[in-house]
């Protein structure tokens, strides 16, 4: 991954857009030597959403199971042929 300096930002950001259009690899953008933000091309980070979206059902699966919030398959069958009609 390529880091580079917010004044770098600040001074080429037309360039770094089209490398990272290009490359379609982040840029991590550092600030006073610290890591400030990525920078990410629209493809990569929509991609990103929704794995992260994905991940996040499932999640909320597992919970519902630990919790004991589960139907059987007859009564998911059932509720689903509600949403159905």
């Amino acid at each position: 991954m390529r880091t580079e300096l917010v004044t770098t930002l600040k001074r080429q950001a037309t360039e770094l857009l089209s490398d990272l259009e290009r490359d379609r690899e982040p840029i991590l953008i550092t600030q006073h030597g610290l890591p400030s933000a990525y920078l990410v091309d629209v493809e990569s980070y929509e991609l990103l959403q929704q794995r992260m979206g994905i991940l996040e059902g499932i999640a909320r699966g597992e919970m519902a199971i630990a919790e004991g919030r589960v139907a059987t398959h007859a009564e998911a069958k059932t509720r689903m042929a509600r949403w159905l009609k």
